[in-house]
């Protein structure tokens, strides 16, 4: 299975009837040895919706494969029925999964370097291809790519062991290769670098930390690490040291070598790290985080992968847990996920969506991200597999919220938080966590207020700790009203919560004091902070930036206010954003009393507070986007109000538009969610489109179809053609993307029809543009040259240069593929122009890309590689690897025209990774269908044969669109 599916019994292969016969053993093959569940067979052979049927399908299909096998000669036994499945039983040398398993496992045990390089050498040479290349399953190409990557890893480990044996010579080659597919792998950077500077290469040894540098920078926003810092301060010192055999991260011959991801997988460049902060003054809880920590302990034979812990609201459930879960970091070295699934606020966060932000935050984004929640829990478990994660899922509403959310490696945990006991979780042990004791609650108190105040007046310090009762939120708001106010005595905060009518409630009867104690803090808090509370309450449980408090008061400067409610302990700061914003959260149990005394204000009031703060999310959002690299996705503005915050507070947060964008993308669909909530359409179809090149330039396709499509119920219910337009021309794109041509066919004409209907030349224009992309891919070119035409005329009417640029290159394209060069080559020079003059350097690249395309059919390929070259170091420097990927495409193109295979292959392959990683499946296939023609060229027919499989099964894919002999084109607009 380590390639393609093959089975042999005593050197005669075993005849396999038909793709589910191969989908129903290359199932088994993946996890031999154990129960594979039939509900797990039945979504292996049905990606889709299976038949009423599927379960007899599913065991005709395995007495067929069994007859097979038992006609080759195996045993009866081979393929068992157990309770819920089937297994298959395999000794070692009978799959080479195991074999290449059992090597890797011995050159873990080798007691040398050399005999270590050996077994994972015959640990590699049980590959053959890609896993299970040949096999049509969306299921299955989950697991096909985790051992891809654990394939990927050995190979990282054999030359890094090769290279301290003294191979530099013999390695380089291989890291070079690597580090191309790998460009942010430091480890792989540093043992090239290394393995350079011996071979003296010195400054190809630079070179290579010099390009690593540039491309965390530019795409990442992050510096190199000190390790390799380091080692490039040594090649530049010409240390003589290194040319010692031994690892590149330590001194040479110490055997000190930077550790890679547990189990040696290469799933993340980085590992995750998303513990929120840790609570600075955490005191106390020695029994419950021993019990953590010994549950949690890998070693131990108690160990639970699944801890709940549990208590009332305000008892500190949450700290507790980061706070353990900060200390056993060490223990989970491939990192810490954490996800707040906010079960008992108003909104419970979908675990589909919370599946969503767990595989970005494991490398996995765009289309690449299964639509259904079932898919998208097995691509999370299998990318958890043989790694030692730890997940943190904090304030559980129910088990049906984490059950999805569960890893199922081994080397995983999970701390969960809850109000309720979650019995329904197989193997979870639960915490109970109750209050402080008293000594713990002094010191909590001391911390707070002081030391010398306490020792001041013991009594009353003994009193108030009393009254509160231990429970940690009321002491920190006891706290927090002393420290606001130094000149109180202890005696006076003693006085005023000894009476019960005004005493913090919670410390007799849990919920109820809770709530009580809010009203306590309320009541001593400023009318406009208690407004700036209830107000804040009703933008939804999501971290806030501090500048919301004033377009909410409508102030220009509201920091007062915002510091007076962080000092009473009713408005958390969590954290500082990648922007250097402090980010503000509610509790839930204060932000539903907020909503509460919302209700006492008059509706247009709060409605107006509504407006207020979503005019001023959308006015960044534009300014936001005005600053990417230009593009047509964004809608010009329309009716929705627009409010500027202060010229300083908006030079600090447009400084960095991308990162602006990052930290804010929860908060900016929450505003669509809130405008659609008020039915304020017109301000949530703006704030859902605003955001549409950014969503485009990082491919952030759930994101952009979740706002787009809250919103268009919004602008559809209140008949908004214009909003409406606007919102299918974005999915329409997202279509495209996804290869769907019929659904954006559909969607496309529909917003060409409303933007006719509304007088919206440009929208109109946009739709058709789109439609004729779709006409090229599917290469109806008179069709799309009638569309694009259509759409051209109207943009020199309205006098709209950037969308008549890119339809002139559009037009061009089309004429190109109609073989009317002449005509192509002038529309081509016209739109060089008019992006060019525009400044419009991204479209001049687009335009260049394109035009390579006359160059090559008239035999200049030199000229086309030319304009390649430009374009390219254009979208690397703008980090848009889509656009980069297409010209890597042509870049192939065009030498596989001069027949020069060794150029054309690594272009290709550095595509088909860019398409696989955005989930373009029709581009990608043309990659392989290419690289498969040149391997056919260079007499290599079994390579060929398997790269040419791959581009036919991508194709099948998207429902066989294109036939096999079709012209392959981008897809891009």
């Amino acid at each position: 299975m380590l390639g393609p599916l093959h089975a042999q019994i005593g050197g005669r292969e075993v005849r396999l009837e038909g793709p589910r016969q191969a989908k129903m053993l290359a199932a088994l093959l993946v996890d031999p040895n154990n129960v594979v569940a039939t509900d797990r067979l039945v979504a292996v052979m049905w990606d889709e919706k299976a038949p009423a049927t599927a379960v007899r399908q599913v065991q005709d299909a395995l007495s067929g494969l069994r007859r097979n096998l038992a006609a080759g000669g195996a045993p009866g036994a081979l393929i068992s029925t157990r309770r819920g499945g089937y297994q298959i039983h395999l000794a070692p040398d009978q799959l080479d999964l195991l074999e290449f398993d059992h090597e890797r496992k011995l050159a873990g045990q080798c007691t040398t370097p050399f005999e270590s390089s050996v077994a994972l050498r015959r640990a590699l040479a049980c590959w053959r291809g890609d896993a299970l290349v040949d096999v049509s399953s969306r299921i299955l190409e989950f697991d096909a790519a985790r051992l891809n990557e654990k394939r990927a890893a050995t190979h990282k480990r054999c030359l890094s062991v090769e290279l301290d044996l003294g191979r530099h010579r013999e390695v380089v080659e291989e890291l070079t290769a690597m580090l191309r597919l790998h460009p942010y792998d430091e480890h792989v950077a540093e043992h090239l670098m290394t393995a350079l500077y011996r071979c003296r290469r010195q400054g190809e040894a630079l070179q290579v930390y010099e390009r690593l540098r540039r491309t965390l920078a530019d795409e990442l926003g992050v510096d190199p690490t000190p390790p390799i810092q380091l080692l490039q301060g040594r090649i530049l010192a010409a240390d003589p040291a290194l040319n010692a055999s031994g690892p590149a991260s330590g001194p040479p011959g110490t055997g000190a070598e930077r550790p890679g991801p547990a189990g040696d997988e290469p799933g993340m460049a980085m590992p995750v790290r998303q513990l929120p902060l840790d609570v600075p003054d955490f005191v106390g809880r020695a029994h419950a985080l021993a019990e953590v920590a010994r549950l949690l302990d890998g070693s131990g034979q108690h160990r639970a992968p699944v801890v709940v812990v549990m208590g009332g609201p305000g008892v500190g459930k949450s700290t507790l847990v980061t706070h353990a879960a900060r200390l056993a970091s060490a223990a989970f070295p491939d990192g810490q996920l954490y996800l707040n699934l906010a079960g008992t606020s108003d909104e419970p966060r979908d675990p589909a969506l919370m599946l969503a932000e767990a595989l970005r935050a494991l490398s996995i984004v765009g289309s690449a991200i299964p639509n259904g929640a079932s898919e998208r829990a097995a691509l999370y478990r299998s990318l958890l597999a043989d790694r030692r994660m730890l997940v943190v899922l904090d304030d559980a509403g129910h088990a049906s919220q984490v059950l999805p959310l569960l890893p199922g490696a081994d080397g995983c945990a999970v701390l969960i938080t809850s109000r309720m006991l979650l019995t329904q979780l197989p193997g979870a042990r639960h915490i109970d966590l109750d209050v402080l004791s008293p000594a713990e609650a002094r010191e909590l108190f001391t911390g707070i207020v002081g030391r010398r105040r306490v020792e001041r007046e013991p009594r009353e310090a003994d009193a108030i700790l009393d009254f509160c009762g231990g429970l940690p939120l009321a002491i920190r708001i006891a706290g927090a009203k002393l420290t606001g106010r130094p000149a109180w005595s202890l005696r006076v905060l003693r006085e005023r919560i000894e009476d019960e009518s005004r005493r913090l409630a919670e410390l007799k009867t849990g919920y109820l004091s809770v709530r009580a104690s809010v009203e306590l803090s309320l009541r001593l808090l400023p009318d406009e902070a208690v407004r700036a509370l209830s107000l804040l309450g009703l933008l939804g449980p999501y971290g806030l930036p501090g500048w919301v408090v004033g377009p909410l008061l409508d102030r220009s400067d509201a920091d007062e206010v915002l510091d007076t409610l962080v000092d009473a302990s009713l408005v958390r700061l969590t954290a500082t954003d990648a922007i250097g914003q402090p980010r503000y959260r509610l509790h839930d149990l204060i932000r539903t009393c907020a909503v509460e005394i919302a209700d006492r204000l008059p509706a247009a009031d709060k409605r107006d507070a509504m407006v207020r703060v979503l005019s001023a999310w959308l006015d960044l959002a534009g300014r936001a986007a005005d600053r990417l690299p230009a593009g047509l996705l964004a809608a010009e503005p329309a009716g929705a109000p627009r409010l500027s915050l202060p010229g300083p507070v908006v030079d600090r947060l447009m400084a960095d538009p991308v990162g602006w964008f990052d930290a804010e993308r929860d908060t900016l669909l929450g505003a669509v969610k809130l405008a659609a909530h008020w039915r304020l359409d017109e301000l949530a179809w703006e704030l859902a489109a605003a955001p549409a090149t950014y969503y485009d330039h990082r491919c952030l396709y759930q994101d952009w179809e979740h706002g787009h499509r809250l919103a268009l119920d919004a602008v559809e219910a209140a008949g908004n053609a214009l909003g409406a337009s606007v919102l299918l021309r974005g999915l329409g794109q997202l279509h495209i993307y996804r290869d769907e041509f019929d659904a954006a066919t559909r969607v496309l004409e529909s917003s060409a029809r409303l933007g006719r209907e509304v007088k919206d030349s440009r929208g109109e224009a946009l739709s058709l543009a789109m439609l004729s992309t779709i006409s090229r891919v599917r290469g109806h070119y008179d069709e799309g040259a009638d569309r694009a035409g259509r759409a051209l005329a109207i943009a020199v009417d309205e006098g709209d240069r950037p969308l008549e640029a890119q339809l002139l290159c559009s037009l061009a394209v089309m004429r190109l593929m109609q073989g009317a060069l002449d005509e192509a080559e002038s529309l081509f020079d016209a739109a060089l122009r008019q992006a060019g003059a525009l400044d419009d350097v991204h479209r001049v690249a687009v335009v260049l890309r394109r035009f390579s395309g006359l160059h090559d059919r008239r035999g200049d390929p030199d000229e086309a590689l030319r304009c390649l070259g430009q374009a390219l170091t254009t979208f690397e420097r703008l980090a848009d690897e889509r656009c980069a990927a297409y010209t890597l495409l042509e870049v192939g193109r065009v030498h596989a025209g001069r027949h020069d295979r060794e150029q054309a292959v690594p272009a290709l392959e550095r595509a088909a990774e860019l398409f696989h990683r955005h989930g373009d499946r029709l581009d990608e296939a043309s990659c392989w269908q290419l690289i498969g023609d040149l391997d056919a060229a260079a007499d290599v027919p079994e390579l060929a044969g398997r790269r040419r499989e791959r581009a036919q099964q991508l194709r099948r894919t998207i429902g066989g669109m294109l036939q096999a002999d079709a012209p392959e084109l981008p897809s891009s607009p």
